[in-house]
């Protein structure tokens, strides 16, 4: 299986989607993709087990995409190894009535992970500038100062969102959050046929709304806003990877990977040295043990 350069899936602001492959070629079978995928969240497993006994670090992963693009089983398949207690994962939905006495980004603040462990967000923060975008009219639900009607809300306010979104992460990168943001690139016919498996196998059918066919329709205003926000948000210390989604495991694997390789980066991130008393006498301890 030929390696993965994970920069081949690196956004920045003049990514295209349309330009952007929705499946890859590994030159390799399903069966040989799962076989990698196992080493790699091995590797994934070990490093959270020294990123949470380090304890400075926090790490964040956002999972955007289409309905049906895979996400939740991406969370399932890469994250298999963790230790339950060092990860988190969000689904975020429509904003409930205390979240919308908030701002926007509140409920996902006091989702974010601590020290020590990894967060995930199902859906994320970019959903306010996405199905908002495309559905101006939820804004109206955040009763904000100055806007009284759709109208209103106009270019500077998006312009004003990517600021803040970018400030707010920002903030987290600067007080240890190490930031992933994929977007799980699906085209439109792979959509459909999932779409039409979930109405073919009874036990998928509870997966189904008949609103994904509503928003199925709005596929290319979607396609606009996702390209926009990612242009505008990816940046060195928060990225944003496109990864082709159409190959469900072939999309775990690359977004294994990207974490691995990235993560192994961070020298600093290393078991915490015993102190220099318990060490010393650490054959005397087991000797107590060893005497019972």
């Amino acid at each position: 299986m030929k390696n993965i350069d994970i920069n081949r899936y690196r956004a920045d602001k003049s990514t295209d989607l349309a330009a952007m492959p929705t499946i890859e070629d590994f030159g390799s079978t399903d069966k040989q993709l799962k076989k990698e995928m196992v080493k790699v969240r091995e590797k994934l497993g070990e490093f959270q087990d020294t990123l949470y006994a380090h304890g400075k670090y926090s790490v964040l992963v956002c999972l955007q995409g289409m309905d049906t693009s895979g996400k939740d089983s991406l969370v399932r398949e890469v994250f298999k190894d963790f230790n339950v207690r060092g990860v988190v994962v969000h689904s975020f939905k429509v904003p409930t009535p205390l979240e919308l006495k908030h701002d926007y980004l509140w409920r996902h603040y006091i989702a974010l992970p601590a020290k020590g462990k990894f967060g995930i967000f199902n859906r994320t923060h970019y959903e306010n500038v996405l199905v908002t975008r495309v559905h101006p009219e939820y804004i109206m639900g955040e009763h904000l100062p100055g806007i009284e009607k759709v109208s209103d809300i106009d270019q500077h306010f998006w312009d004003s969102r990517f600021d803040q979104i970018n400030n707010f992460e920002k903030h987290l990168v600067d007080n240890g959050t190490i930031i992933f943001k994929f977007f799980l690139h699906l085209s439109k016919e792979e959509q459909r046929q999932r779409l039409l498996r979930r109405l073919r196998l009874k036990q998928k059918n509870w997966k189904f709304s008949p609103d994904d066919l509503k928003e199925r329709k709005l596929w290319a205003k979607y396609q606009q806003c996702y390209e926009e926000a990612i242009q505008r948000t990816s940046k060195p210390k928060a990225p944003w990877f496109v990864i082709p989604a159409d190959n469900k495991k072939g999309a775990r694997l690359i977004v294994a990977e990207i974490l691995y390789q990235e993560l192994k980066k961070y020298k600093d991130i290393i078991a915490p040295e015993l102190d220099d008393k318990i060490k010393a006498n650490l054959d005397n301890y087991k000797k107590q043990l060893e005497s019972e």
